[in-house]
């Protein structure tokens, strides 16, 4: 009884979930590589034993594609959202915009993660297709603002998702958390810096 006791807790003795360390490997791979970072790495960055990983996890492979389903989760439920809320066109990329900017400070690591695969792994390639599935989508719906007349017609609505996307990425290169804007405020002047632009000129 003493035995079962003291063993059945082991999972919590650390004081780490399983979001701890998906966290932790998530920090290590965009530190160190995906290939190059070890589960010892990990349990040393908790300062847990690696056992103390496989109560969590059954492989190093399972942290990066939960880290990625976390990330790409996130954006295509917050653009199912959009597409759903009976929203114009326009107004559902501005909700777009504003819930990518979120989701990549919410989740920055997993999101610099996604962002840096090179689709060496067939989860590699999984992952980047559904990223591939949701700039399509995001391409789209740019059209079809396009298509209301809402958007400068000297202006390729391909040439702007592209633009407009590689800026909103670029937040992972220079953003850090408890800077000066909030995630909210970095979205209204992503907002106002893109729809300044390709919003037609009044008459």
């Amino acid at each position: 009884m003493t035995q079962h006791s003291t063993t059945a807790p082991r999972r919590g003795r650390p004081g780490n979930d399983r979001g701890d360390v998906i966290t932790a490997a998530v920090s290590l791979f965009n530190q160190h590589g995906y290939e190059a970072t070890t589960v010892g790495m990990i349990a040393e960055q908790l300062g847990v034993s690696k056992s103390a990983i496989y109560h969590h996890v059954a492989s190093k492979e399972e942290l990066l594609a939960s880290a990625l389903d976390r990330a790409l989760s996130s954006l295509e439920g917050m653009l199912e959202t959009a597409n759903s809320s009976g929203r114009s066109p326009l107004e559902r990329l501005e909700y777009v915009l504003r819930g990518t900017v979120q989701v990549l400070i919410d989740d920055l690591e997993s999101v610099t993660l996604l962002l840096r695969l090179r689709g060496n792994t067939d989860l590699e390639r999984q992952a980047l297709q559904r990223r591939r599935n949701f700039n399509v989508a995001v391409a789209e719906l740019v059209t079809e603002a396009d298509d209301t007349g809402a958007l400068r017609a000297d202006i390729d609505p391909s040439v702007a998702t592209r633009y407009v996307f590689g800026m909103v990425n670029s937040i992972t290169e220079w953003y850090r958390p408890g800077g000066a804007l909030s995630a909210e405020q970095i979205g209204d002047q992503i907002v106002n810096l893109v729809f300044n632009g390709l919003r037609p000129r009044s008459h």
